[in-house]
């Protein structure tokens, strides 16, 4: 697939995807939506790739849905769901690989859970994130339902989701929504950074890692002790393990391949 809507690079073992409709503040349209969806798909198949950095291009990280295109003739809210922000959330939380988001200015609606959905989220200092799903007379989805509570807890979900506050990066970060906030003119050069030095990390151990977490959120610790014992046997047996522990004990740097 060739992409118009986004834009799509490979450095250093990072693969990053920019949203790109900056006229309008990188609200999804399908266009978009699909070429985001693809993009993923590739970064995942993809073995020189050993992280992800998502952003967005201009002024706005994403602004939520494209209004115009929702209320368009024959178009079905849950349609636009179900094909597209539905198999972007699953992407990016199944991705066996990290993902690093870089918020640049608003992410709104949708455009805040797909945020929120990502495993280290930094944000400009003069970013923000709002639930305007309320404004116009709908419920939060992207998985903001499921995945906010867990952040911030219940009152602070139902605040936001009800009432609607822009929410600053600096309280994002303090209210545990978000990994950092950090000055405007920093954010992508703090961002690739860690994007990189994540790709040079045992990428094995990050998957599982993320798939312990995923499964944590609904389960008994009996269970997940159990699946932690799983999980752990897979990495024990992985070249990085191996690799890391022999480094240790020649006292130098370990050279990881992600496998």
């Amino acid at each position: 697939m060739s992409y118009t809507k986004i834009l799509y690079t490979i450095a250093d073992g990072v693969a990053t995807i920019s949203l790109n409709r900056p006229d309008k503040l990188n609200s999804f349209d399908r266009e978009m939506a699909l070429e985001t969806i693809d993009a993923l798909d590739k970064a995942k198949a993809d073995a020189s790739v050993r992280a992800v950095l998502l952003t967005g291009e201009g002024r706005a990280f994403c602004a939520g849905q494209d209004l115009a295109e929702a209320i368009a003739p024959g178009t079905k809210i849950e349609e636009i769901i179900i094909t597209q922000y539905n198999p972007i959330v699953r992407r990016i939380r199944t991705l066996p690989k990290p993902v690093v988001c870089a918020v640049n200015g608003v992410a709104a609606g949708a455009g805040a859970n797909i945020a929120y959905a990502c495993d280290l989220t930094l944000a400009a200092e003069s970013a923000n994130f709002i639930q305007s799903f309320i404004n116009i007379g709908l419920i939060p989805d992207s998985g903001g339902t499921f995945t906010l509570p867990r952040l911030v807890g219940m009152q602070r979900a139902f605040g936001q989701m009800i009432l609607a506050p822009k929410v600053s990066a600096k309280e994002a970060e303090a209210l545990g929504m978000i990994w950092k906030a950090v000055p405007d003119a920093e954010l992508m050069t703090e961002a690739t950074a860690l994007a990189k030095m994540l790709a040079t990390m045992p990428t094995k151990a990050i998957a599982l890692t993320k798939e312990a977490l995923n499964r944590s959120q609904n389960t008994s610790l009996d269970s997940q002790l159990d699946h932690e014992n799983e999980l752990q046997s897979l990495a024990g047996r992985s070249h990085d393990y191996n690799e890391g522990v022999k480094a240790f004990l020649e006292k130098r740097k370990p050279v990881y391949r992600g496998e």
